[in-house]
């Protein structure tokens, strides 16, 4: 790798969580403009395929879940987390997040993804509870989705430093 490739993969390779394969991708393209990023990497990874996104879904964290308990999610999403209340769960929400998220990859075989940035705690259990009773085919698209909008969200931030 030439020190421009390790230096945009450096920057942009956590913008979806743990697949600095789309990063490396998209880098692939003639100097990617900035502003293009987000349209290009969403096309990256809508032309994938299932198993890799599939594996892109898998590499995301419980909302609320052990990860978070321990301090070992990545520094994008510990911040999102935080950023809506979800570091500060009572013991009750806790074990519904708990309950749930073990009730969602079990029936689904992935976590529950949102774009939480602007959302409070509450807010996203009734939404979890919600969606974990969507047909398969609609919630891997759903998860999908919401992976692309925590992606925008990400590079729009990287955008502000």
């Amino acid at each position: 790798m030439t020190n421009n490739t390790d230096s945009f993969i450096s920057r942009f390779g956590g913008v979806y969580e743990h697949s600095p394969w789309v990063a490396e991708i998209a880098n692939r393209h003639k100097t990617p403009a900035e502003k293009d990023l987000p349209a290009l990497m969403r096309q990256i990874v809508e032309d994938a395929g299932k198993p890799a996104q599939l594996a892109l879904l898998r590499a995301h964290p419980d909302l609320a879940g052990k990860l978070a308990k321990t301090g070992d999610l990545t520094s994008e999403s510990t911040s999102e987390q935080a950023s809506a209340g979800l570091d500060q769960c009572t013991p009750e929400e806790f074990d519904a997040f708990t309950r749930l998220n073990d009730t969602y990859k079990s029936r689904f075989g992935f976590p529950y993804i949102l774009a939480v940035r602007g959302r409070h705690r509450t807010e996203i259990l009734e939404n979890f509870t919600a969606r974990v009773n969507n047909p398969p085919e609609v919630e891997f698209r759903e998860a999908l989705d919401q992976v692309h909008q925590i992606a925008a969200l990400r590079l729009q931030a990287l955008r502000s430093q």
